[in-house]
């Protein structure tokens, strides 16, 4: 139907107040495309439907035979837009039968550094993986291009029987592969036309404390392959912390605890995580939090002035604790290849006192005798913080600690590399977040009042709901309830569910899986796209339980 006419199209204004083309005339498919940002109407005539008489008439006018018209053959609707978590951002749909997979069907790459992705695409959709050769009708394509959008970014093409994806990085196809696994579990089949996407957030996690609660790798495994799909690229791990010391240790193997990982097991981790384009985060938490380690090495805890000890902290005025915390940050340096390290730096207790240089003089003599007459306990403590993040920038990472552990004024001031977890704004040296912000400090979102999963919901905490986070968070939201100024929107990263297991008998892992599956699934659609969602919460859950 090349020289049929077709009537000009006319605008019309979608949901979202975006402007959208309607066809006129034949629906003949490749024919008519319509660009729709996030997710569109649709529209057309149904599937199997006839061409009315009277563009039969059009065609007959045209100078086309009556043989030539569409009819009987099968036209198709403009199509809608993938339905997956998170959504896409950009939709061009076109008429078409979209793909499905189909006996014969295979995977092939233009990049041998896409192999993974294509066997693992191939695998989930019972296709062949045919490694580095050219697409026929039928194929998926994976590829690589010079995209300009940032290398999570993909482009997902339907048209002529087969799928193309392509990005300008690995990460980017990848994603392109979980939205197609998503189109063809949800509803059989991926919708004609282009999807453009890209996450508005570089930094898309969930942290898991496996201190307190051991985890087995299986069910770290299981969350690895559920992050992967929902397109997370960060999994934190609190592996040290009072309660225990949960990976084997080749320099302190006296402070493990039992049940632990082992390193083989973290290794299985850290290899299936690569797979998903999954970063993980290591956190040794220090100076406090480390009640495992003093269990062993009881020498090196904090005491008061009454020599009473305080739970979980080391005295940083010995140097036999920086000795050891050292010795185990070079040690999982070695373990953990990732570009990120959580250095925690929070609850120290000392510093929760009325009068720490009182409370604790030996603290209060180290600051002055490293820092000067004028320095606190809370120099010190910077000091300590500083010295850790200088050893871990010597192994090429970028360091993080939890905002509580980052104090203002003083002698001493944070490294001004260091990332700041926002967690809380109820601690002791908690400031608002507009304090780390407005000295250009980059931001992980961590808000304590929407993203933390406490076992047992000790003191004031709830469990987090997907709906609440759906509808009422963004990255914006660092403390409490309010959004901070959207000027800083830059400087937050993005944001980080997290998991802690203070009361670790509460849940049994499965029921940790089943309370944390739609937080997650709203978490990443509001770091994929921070915009009010088009999908109601009753819409999104359901899609949710319609992708599995």
């Amino acid at each position: 139907m090349s020289g049929g006419r077709r009537r000009a199209p006319r605008r019309r204004t979608g949901r979202n107040g975006q402007a959208g083309l309607v066809a006129g005339g034949l629906a003949v498919a490749g024919v008519v495309a319509v660009t729709v940002a996030v997710w569109p109407g649709g529209g057309g005539q149904p599937a199997g439907a006839r061409v009315p008489s009277a563009d039969r008439s059009q065609a007959v006018s045209a100078g086309l035979s009556p043989a030539a018209s569409p009819s009987p053959t099968r036209s198709y609707p403009l199509s809608k837009a993938p339905r997956t978590i998170p959504a896409v951002r950009e939709h061009t749909a076109a008429h078409g039968p979209g793909w499905r997979p189909a006996a014969g069907a295979r995977v092939v790459v233009d990049d041998n550094g896409l192999a993974d992705e294509g066997r693992l695409l191939a695998g989930e959709l019972k296709l062949t993986y045919a490694g580095r050769t050219g697409a026929k009708a039928g194929d998926v394509e994976l590829g690589l291009d010079k995209g300009s959008a940032g290398p999570e970014s993909y482009s997902l093409t339907v048209k002529n029987s087969r799928v193309k994806i392509t990005g300008p990085a690995e990460a980017g196809v990848f994603y392109g592969t979980r939205t197609l696994k998503q189109e063809v579990h949800g509803g059989g089949t991926a919708p004609e036309g282009v999807v453009r996407d890209r996450p508005a957030k570089p930094f898309r996690g969930f942290m898991l404390d496996i201190a307190r609660k051991h985890f087995t790798a299986a069910w770290i495994e299981d969350r690895v392959r559920e992050l992967g799909d929902l397109k997370y690229n960060q999994l934190g791990l609190h592996f040290s912390d009072d309660q225990g010391f949960r990976i084997q240790s080749d320099t302190h193997p006296e402070i493990v605890s039992n049940p632990h990982l082992t390193k083989a097991e973290v290794r299985r981790i850290l290899a299936l995580a690569a797979s998903r384009h999954i970063t993980v985060v290591p956190e040794i938490d220090s100076p406090g939090h480390l009640g495992a380690v003093i269990a062993a090495h009881p020498d090196l805890q904090l005491r008061n002035v009454s020599g009473v000890p305080v739970r979980g902290a080391v005295d940083i005025s010995k140097p036999a604790a920086a000795t050891m915390v050292d010795d185990l940050l070079n040690e999982y340096a070695g373990l953990f290849p990732g570009a990120y390290w959580h250095l925690g730096g929070d609850e120290y207790q000392a510093l929760t006192v009325a009068n720490p240089a009182a409370s604790f003089p030996q603290l209060a003599t180290a600051a002055r005798n490293k820092y000067g007459a004028g320095a606190s306990v809370a120099d010190l403590t910077t000091g300590w913080l500083n010295d850790r993040a200088k050893l871990i920038h010597g192994h090429g990472r970028t360091a993080r600690a939890w905002n509580d552990g980052i104090f203002s004024g003083g002698t001493v001031q944070a490294d001004g590399a260091l990332q700041v977890a926002y967690w809380t704004g109820k601690e002791i040296g908690a400031r608002q977040p507009l304090a780390y912000l407005s000295t250009g400090r980059k931001v992980v979102n961590y808000n304590d009042e929407f993203l933390y999963y406490v076992l047992g919901e000790p003191q004031t905490f709830v469990y987090p709901t997907g709906q609440r986070i759906y509808q009422q968070w963004t990255p914006l939201v660092l403390r409490g309830t309010a959004p901070v100024p959207a000027k800083y929107d830059p400087q937050i990263l993005g944001g980080s569910f997290a998991v802690w297991c203070d009361l670790a008998g509460s849940q049994t892992q499965d029921q940790v899986a089943a309370g944390i599956r739609m937080p997650l699934r709203a978490l990443t659609q509001k770091l994929w796209d921070p915009r009010t969602p088009a999908l109601s919460w009753t819409q999104f859950k359901a899609l949710a339980n319609q992708l599995g």
